[in-house]
C-alpha cells in the first residue's frame, strides 16, 4: 500500500538512468501515449532507495548490479494533479505527488533495458534524450519538478563541468516568467 501523507501527497520515487554522455533515459507510456521517466510509489515499510530499485526493475527491467547511484534530491520535490485526475472518492484523497529523486548511471549495457517484467507494463518502449528533454516532453503538471530534479542532480551526472546549458527554448521560457503549460 502507498504512503499518503497528510497533506494528500503520495510518496514516490523518481528515477533518471543516465548514459555517462550525456543522455537520459525517457520511457513511452503505454497507456497514454507520453513520455516520462521511471517513478513509483513507495509502500509502507519501504525506503526511499528500496523503492527506487524496485521500480526500476518494475519499470525498466534493470537491477542494481546494472546502475550505480551518482545523488539524490536532498528533499521531497512535489507536483499536485490537476483536478481531473484526483480520485476524490478514494481515502485517504491522493492530491499529488512527492517524490525523492534518484540519478543512475547504466554501467551495464542498454540492452538491459526491458519493459515486460510486470503483467501491466507502464512503458512499452524507450529512448535516450539529450539531458533537459525530458522538461519540454512530460506533462505539464510534471514539469517544474523535472527542472529542479535535473537542475540539482547535474553536478553529479557531470561532476567536471555541470550540466549542459539551457536550451534556447527552455531558457528563453523561463526568462519570461512562462506558465509551466508554456514550456512546450
Amino acid at each position: 500500500m502507498d504512503q499518503i501523507d497528510t497533506q494528500g501527497y503520495r510518496a514516490n520515487v523518481g528515477i533518471i538512468v543516465a548514459d555517462g554522455i550525456g543522455h537520459v533515459l525517457m520511457g513511452g507510456r503505454t497507456d497514454q501515449g507520453g513520455w516520462q521517466f521511471p517513478q513509483g510509489g513507495i509502500q509502507r515499510g519501504e525506503t526511499a532507495e528500496e523503492a527506487m530499485y524496485r521500480e526500476l526493475n518494475e519499470e525498466i527491467g534493470l537491477g542494481s548490479e546494472d546502475v550505480k547511484i551518482l545523488g539524490f534530491t536532498r528533499d521531497w520535490l512535489k507536483y499536485r494533479l490537476p483536478k481531473r485526475f484526483v480520485r476524490s472518492y478514494q481515502t485517504p484523497v491522493c492530491i499529488g505527488q512527492k517524490q525523492r529523486w534518484y540519478l543512475l548511471r547504466l554501467i551495464s549495457s542498454q540492452k538491459n533495458v526491458r519493459f515486460d517484467m510486470t503483467e501491466d507494463p507502464e512503458f512499452d518502449q524507450g529512448r535516450w534524450v539529450d539531458y533537459w528533454r525530458p522538461v519540454k516532453e512530460v506533462v505539464y503538471f510534471k514539469r517544474q519538478v523535472y527542472m529542479h530534479a535535473l537542475n540539482e542532480l547535474g553536478p553529479f551526472a557531470f561532476p567536471e563541468n555541470g550540466p549542459p546549458p539551457l536550451p534556447s527554448w527552455l531558457a528563453k521560457a523561463m526568462a519570461k516568467g512562462a506558465p509551466r503549460r508554456a514550456l512546450s
